[in-house]
C-alpha cells in the first residue's frame, strides 16, 4: 500500500512539472506593453492552472530604466517577473537575448513570446500545451493553419514574403509558420543545439527546430494582432539575414548531400562537355 502511495505521488510531481512554464519575453523599448502583458498573461496562467514565472529580457536602450521600474513594480505586486537588463557590450540582438533567458529560466519549460501584444498571453496555454504533456517537443504558434489568422490589415507584398519564406525553410523545418516568434519547447530539447545555434537575425525558434531536429512540432493556432504600442523592429536587412540563416540550416542537415549532388552537377557538366566536344570534331570532319 505504501508503494502504490509512493508511486501515486511522484505521478503528481510529474504531472506538476510538466505545468511549469518559464515565459522569455526579448524587449527593446516596449515600456508601454510590459505591464499589460503581465497581468493578461498570469491571468491566464492562473485560469490555465500553470505555475509560471515571466523573464524579460531588456536589451539596453532609453526605455531600459522604466522597464526595469515596471518589472520590479510587478513584483512588488505579487507577480513572479524577473528582468536581466543586458549592457550593449554583453550582446546584442533578439536571437541571443531569447536563448539567454532560457538559460536563466526556472523551469524546464520554456516559451517565447513578443512583448508587442501581437502574441495575445491568452494563447499561451494552447501554445505550451503540447509540450507541457509531453506529446511534442517544439510546437509554434502560427498564422496558417485552421483557427489562426492575422487580425489586421495586412499588405499582398508582407503575405506573399511570408508564403515565400515559408516555403523555403519547410525542408528544415516543418511547421505552417517557422518565422513566428511564439513558440515552446523545453531545455532538454535546446540541449542538442547548444554551441550550434546561429544569432544573425529574427527566427530564433527557426533555428531551434532545424539544429535541435524537433520532432514532432505542432502548429497551434493564433491570432497574430496589430501591435499595441511602440515600434516594429523589423528591417530590409532582416530579408538578408534570413537567407544567410537558411543556407546555414541547409547546409547544416544536407551538407554531404549537397556537396554529393554538386559533385554529380560537376561531373555530368565534364561529360557533357566532353561529349559536345566529340561531337563537334565529328562535324568538323
Amino acid at each position: 500500500m505504501a508503494d502504490s502511495d509512493g508511486l501515486r505521488n511522484r505521478g503528481g510531481e510529474k504531472d506538476a512539472a510538466k505545468k511549469e512554464l518559464s515565459v522569455i519575453v526579448p524587449t527593446y523599448n516596449e515600456t508601454e506593453n510590459l505591464r499589460p502583458l503581465a497581468e493578461r498573461l498570469f491571468a491566464t496562467m492562473k485560469t490555465a492552472g500553470i505555475t509560471a514565472e515571466l523573464l524579460i529580457v531588456d536589451d539596453e536602450s532609453p526605455g531600459s530604466d522604466d522597464s526595469k521600474r515596471i518589472a520590479e513594480e510587478l513584483a512588488s505586486e505579487g507577480y513572479k517577473v524577473r528582468i536581466h537588463c543586458r549592457k550593449k557590450v554583453e550582446g546584442r540582438g533578439l536571437s541571443s537575448a531569447v536563448l539567454l533567458g532560457f538559460d536563466k529560466a526556472v523551469y524546464a519549460n520554456v516559451l517565447c513570446m513578443d512583448a508587442d501584444l501581437q502574441h495575445e498571453p491568452e494563447s499561451v496555454p494552447d501554445v505550451a500545451g503540447p509540450v507541457l504533456d509531453g506529446t511534442a517537443e517544439f510546437t509554434v504558434g502560427s498564422r496558417n493553419v485552421a483557427g489562426g489568422g492575422v487580425g489586421f490589415e495586412w499588405s499582398a507584398f508582407r503575405r506573399i514574403v511570408s508564403s515565400g519564406a515559408t516555403l523555403l525553410a519547410w525542408p528544415v523545418a516543418s511547421s505552417t509558420d517557422p518565422m513566428s516568434g511564439f513558440f515552446c519547447t523545453s531545455k532538454t530539447v535546446l540541449k542538442r543545439g547548444k554551441g550550434r545555434f546561429n544569432l544573425i537575425g529574427f527566427k530564433i525558434g527557426l533555428e531551434i527546430m532545424a539544429r535541435c531536429r524537433c520532432k514532432p512540432v505542432k502548429d497551434i493556432p493564433i491570432t497574430f494582432r496589430d501591435r499595441a504600442a511602440g515600434e516594429s523592429k523589423l528591417s530590409a536587412s532582416q530579408y538578408r539575414f534570413y537567407v544567410e540563416q537558411l543556407l546555414s540550416l541547409y547546409f547544416d542537415r544536407y551538407g554531404l548531400l549537397l556537396l554529393m549532388l554538386l559533385l554529380a552537377l560537376l561531373v555530368f557538366a565534364v561529360q557533357l562537355g566532353s561529349h559536345a566536344g566529340q561531337y563537334l570534331k565529328v562535324k568538323d570532319i
